[in-house]
């Protein structure tokens, strides 16, 4: 038996790690991650959207909730081209959405400055609640949760320079992809 094939025996393993995307152990592991990828990103929209809930009433998605902590991050007014750049986002029509949203809302509003660099964003008194209050749920409700792990921050920032990688890896291979559309 070739040693790069995956079968459900291999290491004496019970379950079926076969996947059609998947032929040796290393497409596995990658296989399995993306799965893994899939399946935090939903609860990771899901928590950011009920958390923004549980401080602001109103449809708020977990894209607005990023867009606002962008905006504030630092407290210094962010354009929609630096907004989709530090979310890696092209979809600027439903980042533009979002903004829309939360400027109605009261959260955002247009920053004062240089009509040059154009429209920048900045977070209004009643964003910074709203953020403030968000920081303290997620310290009570998330933070207490992962810091009740003791190894689990050591783990932190190794799972952060990999997936900070990857994304590189992902963007470098969707760029190629691009490239052959319809070939």
């Amino acid at each position: 038996m070739n040693n790069n094939n995956v079968t459900s025996q291999d290491n004496n393993e019970i379950l079926d790690k076969k996947w059609h995307l998947a032929t040796d152990t290393h497409e596995v592991a990658l296989t399995e991650l993306e799965f893994a990828l899939f399946r935090i990103s939903e609860a990771f929209e899901r928590w950011q959207s009920d958390c923004l809930a549980c401080c602001i009433e109103g449809n708020f998605s977990g894209t607005d909730n990023a867009l606002l902590h962008m905006i504030r991050m630092h407290d210094r007014p962010k354009s929609i081209s630096d907004l989709a750049r530090l979310l890696n986002r092209d979809d600027l029509s439903n980042l533009q959405y979002s903004l829309r949203k939360m400027s109605k809302a009261g959260l955002i509003e247009k920053a004062k400055g240089d009509s040059k660099k154009g429209v920048t964003y900045q977070v209004t008194e009643v964003g910074m609640q709203v953020t403030d209050r968000y920081a303290k749920y997620r310290q009570e409700l998330l933070l207490s949760l992962t810091g009740s792990i003791a190894e689990f921050e050591g783990k932190l920032n190794g799972a952060t320079q990999a997936l900070n990688l990857m994304v590189g890896m992902y963007d470098q291979a969707a760029c190629v992809a691009a490239s052959h559309k319809g070939s």
